[in-house]
């Protein structure tokens, strides 16, 4: 059995003893029964900044457009295929932790252009052209990858430069602060 974020945030406002429109961090992670379904219940969510939903049964980002306020989303371990439905957030969003799903493609993530912090490791991303869609965020600083089958075949230390080729303007890259060595060998790349 599943429920949708109507449910649950019915059922975090008794627990909390707080009106859930007027909270600016929900923290709806591991739900039991888990959550499947980002419904309408998240339009109530006004004065949100920072709204978590990892580890639950999500498997479509949707209704956000009344969260006008958000700046951080947490949809880790989830099933989410597909980034979508940012569009809505993309004015307000600096964070986006998203690693653990089933995400193959990076398209629907460029409306989010303050995004500085994107965790989307583990995940199903296989190809550079994907990760070379990030250098269009001018303010992503940092980004968690590790764990894509990007990266098979390369050492922790060997695949930086590949990243840091296509994203130049990252300065911390999957928790390490990327080196001057590491963006000489990025530069050299480019000839």
């Amino acid at each position: 059995m599943a429920i949708g974020c109507a449910k649950a945030i019915q059922d975090w406002e008794a627990k909390k003893g707080q009106r859930a429109s007027e909270a600016t961090e929900i923290r709806l992670c591991a739900w039991n029964p888990p959550i499947n379904k980002m419904d309408q219940g998240l339009n109530q969510l006004t004065s949100c900044t920072k709204l978590s939903l990892s580890t639950n049964s999500i498997d479509k980002i949707m209704n956000l457009s009344n969260l006008k306020n958000l700046k951080i989303i947490s949809l880790g371990r989830n099933i989410i295929r597909k980034i979508t439905g940012l569009d809505e957030v993309g004015a307000t969003l600096e964070q986006l932790w998203i690693s653990y799903n089933l995400i193959e493609k990076l398209d629907g993530i460029q409306s989010c252009v303050r995004l500085n912090t994107l965790f989307i490791s583990n995940n199903k991303i296989k190809n550079w052209e994907e990760v070379s869609r990030l250098s269009q965020l001018s303010s992503l600083k940092n980004l968690l990858l590790a764990g894509n089958p990007i990266y098979e075949g390369f050492t922790k230390e060997d695949v930086k430069p590949q990243v840091i080729r296509r994203c130049g303007q990252i300065d911390v890259l999957d928790g390490t602060i990327v080196s001057d060595q590491v963006r000489k060998l990025a530069e050299e790349m480019k000839d």
